[in-house]
Parts: structure tokens; sequence; C-alpha cells
């Protein structure tokens, strides 16, 4: 369980990650101890660096789906259909898996 005052220090430095401002090394370390040990951590740390990463969404249904927090933790793991290869997307998947 967070103390208060761990839960505002860690709500202050998500803010500032998810708008792209500096975070130290020692508040991303700090942040990510408290992240493996706490899932409210974990999902708020996934918010800010999508928000980081995304522009503000218009579109409902967008809006919803961020709001779910469906989205990967991983910014490059997503197939694009119209870049990657399927064959190629899953280079590291198990024999069973990868096409003949």
């Amino acid at each position: 369980m967070l103390t208060t005052s761990s839960r505002l220090r860690i709500q202050e430095i998500l803010t500032r990650l998810s708008k792209g401002k500096q975070v130290s090394l020692e508040e991303r370390i700090y942040i990510n101890k408290h992240a493996t040990k706490n899932q409210n951590v974990s999902s708020w740390l996934r918010k800010a660096s999508l928000m980081q990463r995304n522009k503000p969404v218009y579109n409902s249904i967008d809006k919803l789906l961020n709001e779910l927090d469906l989205n990967s933790e991983e910014p490059h793991s997503t197939y694009n259909p119209d870049q990657d290869d399927l064959g190629e997307w899953f280079t590291g998947a198990p024999s069973w898996i990868r096409r003949s």
C-alpha cells in the first residue's frame, strides 16, 4: 500500500513524464520499483507512457480504448500490416507458431 506522500510523488513524476518533461534516472527507478509491486502504479505508468507517445485523442472510440488501458506496454510491439510482414513479426516465436 502506498503512503500519501509516495502516491503524490509518483503522480507528480508521472505527470511530468506524460508531458515529455525531464524525469531523472533516480525518479524512473523509484517509479519502476513501485510499479513492480503495485498494480495501480503500473497502470499509471502505462498511461503516462502512452500519453507521452501519442497526441491527444478526439475520437470517442480511441478515447474509450485509452481509458480502458488495453494498450501494449511496449511502444514498438504492435503489428502494422502496411509495413510489417507477419512472418517476420513472429521470428522469435516457437516453430509451431511461425509459418512454414
